[in-house]
């Protein structure tokens, strides 16, 4: 339900206007409607964002208690660690 609220010609305009293309599902009654959109491309899309839902369930990650890159970098390996042990 999140997306319906980036659903704009606007934005999907401005998505196109830097080479790439939106992948961002319409409302159910748009004019043109979602003939147009790549439906493997956005479940792949779906998956990085719930790889980063998941990634912020980890304090350390979320607030980045590392003030050190490298620290941080390895904090964020180890928590996709922990994510990839579950699955």
């Amino acid at each position: 339900m999140a997306d319906k609220g980036y659903d704009s010609e606007r934005i999907g305009a401005q998505i196109e206007d830097q080479g790439a293309r939106p992948v961002i599902p319409r409302k159910r009654n748009p004019l043109k409607g979602n003939a147009d959109l790549d439906k493997g491309l956005y479940r792949y899309r779906h998956l990085v964002e719930n790889a980063f839902a998941r990634l912020k369930h980890y304090r350390a990650v979320e607030l980045r208690y590392d003030k050190l890159e490298r620290n941080y970098e390895s904090m964020v390996a180890m928590a996709c660690g922990f994510l990839w042990l579950h699955m």
